[in-house]
């Protein structure tokens, strides 16, 4: 979330949540840093959590402006935040109940408000927001419908120009187009995610996930896939696919427990992004029901199950978690970033034992982690996209990392030429 002020003017560039780990950094998403009565509009990148999940809280809280992002990312939060409600729901009846919790941070009609006040934008339409505001958006290809965000200010003595990058693509990938070129300005907001690393070649990702399966079926165990509902999971599952219709990998039962996963690959059917022709003849079963769930999981023969709950904090993947987690037969693949103090994290570490669901489990599952399933920008991807600004930016903030990556990054950028390239603190601002 980053806050850009103009003469009496007042804008904000995404409005997220905190994603994964535990309790800390929590309060941020609860009290904002101004009144959000003062804001005039909200520049959205695209529908993950991180970056739309508190719009909601922002609308009950004041917020009475319009919310601009491209129309497949406000079908995709209208998927997103509902979900993100049910758990707020959830949270305030286990709060009434007496058994702790906190009170929701928004409800169902606080998503109502919030989708009504999405206005849909094209890419590489100028939208003029205010009469000396304008903004345009182009393809980050990260998921389907994300965008970087050019903004233009006029002001009395010149024009002052600033670029958020949101989240950047890798060049490539399946669902998405490959991301547009990073605009030049006198501000380039970019992402860090992936600073200073090189994400695995498909060769690399395919023979892991094959030597993971053929141990796994040897030993009559499951290979769980905790995966983000957007964006992660339809493109496990797509590779998947394509693999075991190669022959790259053994053919085993693909069970998907994830209703949001479903509705969400419904949206990416509506704007014509399907999976690869090559791979459809690999059926693929949708759970619907915690029975279902609970059958699958205790059937005999070897399967492999992908759930919600990417860094295994919570979703659909925890009863899986609790089912085998101390199976040495099962393996279970972390395909996606595991925050510091996620349990994902946990499990990669090198101890016995894990602390879930107010309990200690023994780790016997096998722990694999199968880097490449990304969706954002590597070392490469960096600079080819980058490239073309060195020229005529002036300042670059680098964000969205943890401090090893943003510092890779920053590092990458000063050889490339971008003559000022800071990692900001909280609350640091940049005057044009």
């Amino acid at each position: 979330m980053h806050l850009i002020e103009s003469g009496t003017s007042r804008f904000l560039l995404d409005c997220g949540i905190k994603v994964g780990g535990r309790d800390k950094g929590r309060s941020r998403d609860i009290i904002f840093p101004f009144d959000p009565a003062t804001i005039d509009a909200v520049f959205l990148s695209h529908a993950h959590a991180d970056h739309c999940g508190n719009l909601p809280n922002l609308v009950r809280s004041g917020f009475t402006g319009p919310i601009y992002c491209t129309h497949a990312t406000r079908d995709l939060i209208a998927i997103m935040l509902a979900d993100s409600a049910r758990v707020h729901e959830n949270k305030r009846q286990f709060a009434y109940s007496g058994r702790g919790g906190s009170s929701s941070l928004f409800d169902y009609q606080d998503v109502d408000d919030t989708i009504a006040a999405c206005e849909g934008v094209e890419y590489g339409e100028t939208v003029a927001v205010e009469p000396d505001v304008q903004i345009c958006f182009s393809d980050a290809g990260h998921i389907l419908g994300s965008a970087s965000i050019a903004i233009a200010i006029q002001s009395e003595a010149r024009k002052h120009t600033i670029t958020f990058t949101g989240d950047l693509g890798r060049r490539g990938l399946p669902f998405v187009c490959d991301p547009s070129l990073v605009q030049p300005a006198d501000l380039v907001i970019c992402e860090s995610t992936y600073g200073g690393k090189t994400h695995s070649s498909l060769e690399e990702m395919s023979q892991k996930m094959a030597d993971v399966v053929h141990r796994t079926i040897a030993r009559g165990g499951k290979v769980l896939i905790p995966a983000f509902s957007l964006g992660r999971t339809q493109l496990v599952l797509h590779y998947i696919r394509n693999w075991m219709s190669t022959g790259r990998i053994p053919l085993l039962p693909i069970y998907v427990d994830n209703p949001v996963a479903a509705e969400i690959s419904d949206v990416h059917t509506q704007y014509g992004a399907l999976l690869l022709p090559e791979s459809k003849e690999i059926p693929v079963e949708w759970i619907s029901s915690e029975e279902e769930a609970w059958m699958r999981s205790t059937q005999r023969e070897p399967c492999i199950i992908i759930a919600s709950g990417g860094m295994c904090e919570g979703g659909r993947i925890v009863p899986f978690l609790k089912n085998h987690i101390d199976d040495p037969r099962s393996t279970i693949v972390l395909v996606s970033y595991q925050a510091p103090d996620s349990l994902g994290a946990a499990l990669l570490s090198n101890v016995s034992t894990v602390r879930f669901q107010g309990r200690i489990w023994n780790k016997w599952i096998e722990v694999a982690e199968i880097k490449g399933f990304s969706g954002h920008a590597d070392k490469n991807d960096f600079e080819h996209l980058l490239r073309g600004a060195v020229e005529n930016t002036s300042h670059v903030r680098l964000v969205h990392g943890e401090v090893e990556q943003m510092a890779a990054l920053q590092s990458q950028l000063r050889d490339m030429g971008f003559a000022d390239v800071q990692v900001p603190k909280l609350g640091d601002s940049v005057v044009l």
